[in-house]
């Protein structure tokens, strides 16, 4: 309850969020103390943003540079010389 009065949700939403969490392996239960978060959790967030969202990014950054005839050679030494943005 203190999940979904903190968000402002559904009790029974904040209990499906937490149930997908755990599927996940990103928490974990212990019986009587409550949720908490898995020691690797981190890293599988990570992998799945790269895979989900990177990815997809990457692809259509590829297929972009095919359409306008860039090379692989190019388009590396581009991302090579890309800044990152300046954090304030």
């Amino acid at each position: 309850y203190q999940l979904a009065e903190m968000f402002n949700v559904n009790p029974a939403t904040a209990a499906k969020g937490l149930s997908l969490l755990a599927g996940e392996n990103l928490l974990y239960k212990k019986r009587g103390l409550g949720m908490f978060v898995a020691p690797q959790a981190k890293d599988k967030f990570r992998a799945k943003r790269i895979k989900q969202n990177l990815q997809q990014l990457v692809l259509q950054v590829v297929a972009e540079a095919e359409r306008l005839q860039v090379s692989q050679a190019e388009l590396i030494a581009m991302i090579k010389n890309v800044e990152p943005p300046k954090e304030e």
